[in-house]
């Protein structure tokens, strides 16, 4: 099947003087989209790019680099996107990818750095995918053991899903542009003829400002990004009436956050999303009873959990790992490696199988135990993870943001009370720190271990 984003340019003629995106504060229309796309097309053909080349950009989210992506897809190009805080360095991007072309973006198509890059290797898994004569998009994972890994897309079987036709929306491009969940949102918004918002700063501050300039509906982000909003006074300042929806993924939601969540948003409608770059962002269906149960599926997807971890089957699926071996079974489902609780029709998700804490054989969520110590008074944030210990294997370790200054002799019984009135003993954390800094990665995601490893 061939696959072309004719179907979008279609729909954006539709309404070519509806605004497609604000940067900057300045709006865009759909017709300012459907005049860049040829002058992109011209430029990757100036700069000899040929049907499978791999194109890694260097960018963050603009109206341009939105007319480069439909143009890369037109010209059947493999699509890598990296920004400047992405989690592989830039080297080991050109080498995994064997990279035909690096092209660092500007707003000018003029001032745009193009630099030719020669492949080192043959990568065996282009060479399958580049017969088909599809666009490609080549994403990058630290992966759970810290190595990097390719993820190679049909970028015409993931534009596919765009094709029915849903509410539009404006909103807040938060995601970035070089994960998954980034290029979804950007699809999602766009597809349904919606406005993209652009934030340069994601900061408590900056986005709030651009909620209430631009009457921004939705806001698509992280639970820790929540977290901090949810404990800012920023927020009061602004007017966020606007948003009817927040919509939040990416890593476990605390159910205290969630809570808090709803009182400070009691006419906004919280939703949960679950995806990976492996298989695409399912469709979701929180429980109405303001938990973090929820039904995940949709057209083209399939789940089934298989001793407690989650398991996906999905038309969206990758090509594969450009470096690892397949993760697909015989029958082509996916060990998405999150271990979950089954009600019904319902999940619940508890965390990676990477994060598990194993203390004397006995499994520990850090999760679990976040979500008692961060509702305690005087707490901020929590990282929680697994040490080394001789005696029993791991004991558990607790890293606390405190909004005031507290006496560390007074911190560690408290929260270890906390704990032991709410948790079995081993789950109770043996060591308790205060942490000031380098709780949170340059995606809004919890850095989960002491040394900085950031998990996918």
């Amino acid at each position: 099947m061939t696959y072309s984003c004719d179907f979008l340019l279609e729909r954006f003629a539709s309404v070519p003087d509806q605004v497609a995106f604000i940067d900057d504060d300045e709006e865009f229309t759909f017709a300012w989209v459907l005049d860049r796309v040829p002058e992109y097309e011209a430029l990757l053909s100036y700069a000899g790019v040929k049907r499978g080349d791999v194109v890694v950009v260097l960018a963050d989210y603009s109206p341009h680099i939105f007319c480069f992506i439909l143009a890369a897809v037109s010209k059947g190009i493999i699509f890598a996107p990296m920004t400047s805080d992405s989690v592989v360095d830039l080297t080991t991007i050109l080498e995994l990818s064997e990279a035909d072309l690096y092209i660092e973006f500007a707003k000018d198509p003029e001032d745009i750095r193009i630099v030719p890059h020669t492949p080192q290797n043959k990568n065996s898994l282009l060479g399958e995918f580049r017969p088909r004569d599809q666009p490609g998009l080549l994403l990058f994972s630290s992966g759970s053991t810290g190595d990097p890994k390719g993820i190679l897309l049909d970028f015409g079987s993931v534009l596919e899903k765009f094709r029915i036709a849903r509410p539009r929306v404006t909103a807040i491009s938060f995601l970035m542009l070089d994960h998954f969940g980034g290029i979804n949102t950007l699809l999602h918004i766009l597809s349904n003829l919606g406005t993209v918002v652009t934030v340069r700063e994601r900061s408590v501050r900056a986005v709030c400002q651009a909620i209430q300039r631009h009457r921004v509906e939705l806001l698509p982000t992280t639970p820790s990004f929540l977290n901090i909003l949810v404990h800012s006074d920023v927020g009061s300042h602004y007017d966020l009436s606007c948003l009817r929806i927040i919509s939040y993924g990416t890593e476990v939601m605390p159910q205290v956050t969630l809570d808090r969540l709803a009182l400070q948003f009691p006419d906004v409608k919280l939703q949960q999303t679950y995806g990976l770059s492996e298989v695409g962002v399912l469709r979701t269906k929180s429980r109405p009873d303001g938990s973090l149960w929820l039904k995940i599926g949709g057209e083209g997807f399939m789940t089934q959990v298989r001793e407690h971890v989650l398991w996906v089957k999905s038309d969206y699926a990758m090509v594969g790992y450009l470096n690892a071996p397949s993760p697909f079974d015989e029958d082509g489902w996916f060990n998405t490696q999150d271990r979950v609780e089954v009600d019904g029709d319902y999940i619940r998700i508890l965390g990676r199988t990477t994060d598990l804490i194993n203390v004397g054989g006995q499994k520990v969520y850090p999760a679990e135990v976040e979500d008692v110590i961060i509702g305690l008074d005087n707490i901020e944030d929590v990282r929680v993870f697994g040490e080394k210990n001789a005696l029993v294997g791991n004991i558990v370790v607790a890293q606390v943001v405190l909004r005031e200054p507290e006496n560390p002799a007074d911190l560690k019984p408290r929260i270890r009370k906390a704990c032991l009135e709410s948790l079995a003993d081993f789950k109770v954390p043996a060591k308790v720190t205060e942490l000031h800094s380098g709780l949170y990665s340059y995606r809004h995601k919890k850095i989960r271990t002491r040394d900085g490893f950031i998990t996918p």
